[in-house]
């Protein structure tokens, strides 16, 4: 079975706690705060796997979690970092965000390896907050939660050539005939299902990858038939052959299939539709003059190459591999996607944004930063609200409730805490 499309979800470790502690030794009067800080989360990692070729695995096992950070403890000792994980995949495969649809990462190359969550930080321990005037924090960090994502995984095939073309036109018995695969042939529609391979070795000593993609049909851009299987696949490649049978056994009609195949490439991407193509004649050993003098007339008025072959008796194969590894040699590899299109997830420190709704004489404030620092404060410490106050002027948040008219004995809730406002 080949799957070339999943949804798995994936997770970072969440950072651990730093510790509130002070350091008490005999014959030291003023030992001061030491608590460590908290392990950060583990990292998200996708990594290229040589040895899959498909994205099977993911069917059955759909949740991905990296480790969580340990929490500090006393004597300024930090807690251990979570594990990252690793989790290979198909050379050629596409991670997307589900929620809106943008590239993480494109995993193209042998050995690559990108980063895709960040895990969350570690919480500071009370060592760090003291001050000349706050000797005693008796407050810490909590640690940055992780993230967690719904991707999709998508594996394009990385294949320099792609055989276009309807089903039952002789592109399978083609791809057996030049390379070692062995597609399954018979006389049917959708005799091919999944995608296959094969490396071509030309006499000059140059090899490509050829592929043999599955049947395409009137309105696959819209997902009927194989469909976007079909398109996803034949996207990566830097050439097309579009396959034509010229027997007539079909009863097709060559330039009716070529524009028809065309459209969809062209609905699916223009891109795609002006990629480079070889209109390739099958079945010549059983030709039908007319149909292929049609056929050639249309290459004519499309600026096409055509070449007439026989997998069956060889004809025209060796001229057009030959011509094939030429032009090759001129059509640059590109990425499908640009460099600025991919992100990446990261719980960023200087995310400062907040939004505050009110109703009546209560006040809602939210933003990571709010969140972040509410989880620092213990509400039972005097000198721990203090500094909540303090970072609420240098965050803008204090400025921002007065604009809105926040009064004295007002309710104002950060994340899962209320207090009353004063002045």
């Amino acid at each position: 079975m080949f799957t070339d499309y999943t949804k798995i979800i994936i997770k970072s470790g969440n950072g651990g706690n730093g510790a509130i502690s002070f350091r008490r030794e005999k014959y030291v009067a003023a030992g001061g705060p030491d608590g460590g800080d908290g392990g950060k989360g583990g990292d998200v990692y996708f990594k290229v796997d040589k040895d899959k070729n498909t994205l099977l695995d993911f069917r059955y096992n759909k949740k991905f979690k990296a480790e969580n950070g340990e929490n500090g403890s006393g004597a300024r000792c930090t807690g251990k970092s979570g594990n990252d994980i690793y989790i290979g995949v198909p050379i050629g495969t596409i991670i997307k965000d589900v929620e809106t649809g943008k590239i993480i990462a494109d995993l193209s190359n042998e050995n690559q390896v990108e980063c895709v969550l960040k895990g969350g930080r570690g919480g500071k321990g009370n060592q760090h907050f003291a001050t000349p005037t706050r000797q005693v924090p008796r407050f810490s960090e909590d640690g940055e939660p992780g993230k967690e994502k719904e991707i999709i995984l998508e594996l394009k095939l990385l294949a320099d050539v792609g055989l276009l073309g309807f089903p039952n036109v002789g592109k399978s018995t083609f791809l057996s005939t030049v390379t070692d695969a062995r597609p399954k042939i018979a006389n049917y529609q959708f005799t091919t299902l999944e995608p296959n391979l094969g490396v071509v070795k030309s006499k000059d000593g140059s090899s490509f990858v050829i592929a043999d993609i599955p049947g395409i049909i009137e309105g696959a851009s819209k997902g009927i038939g194989l469909g976007l299987q079909f398109l996803r696949h034949i996207e990566r490649t830097r050439l097309l052959l579009h396959v034509i049978d010229v027997s007539g056994m079909e009863g097709r009609n060559p330039r009716e299939d070529f524009k028809i195949i065309n459209e969809e490439l062209k609905q699916y991407s223009e891109k795609l539709a002006e990629r480079k193509q070889i209109i390739v004649a099958s079945k010549a050993d059983v030709i039908n003059e007319e149909l292929y003098k049609e056929l050639d007339n249309l290459a004519k008025e499309k600026n096409l190459e055509i070449f007439k072959i026989s997998s069956s008796t060889g004809e025209g194969v060796e001229e057009l591999l030959n011509y094939v590894s030429k032009i090759l040699k001129t059509l640059p590899k590109e990425e499908l996607y640009d460099v600025e299109e991919k992100i990446v997830y990261t719980l960023e420190d200087d995310k400062d944004e907040f939004t505050i709704t009110r109703n009546q004489n209560q006040f809602e404030v939210k933003g990571e930063a709010a969140e972040r620092l509410i989880r620092r404060i213990n509400i039972d410490d005097n000198e721990s609200m203090y500094y909540l106050h303090k970072n609420l002027v240098k965050l803008g948040i204090e400025a921002a409730l007065k604009k809105q008219g926040i009064k004295e004995g007002d309710i104002v809730k950060i994340s899962n805490y209320e207090f009353e406002w004063y002045e």
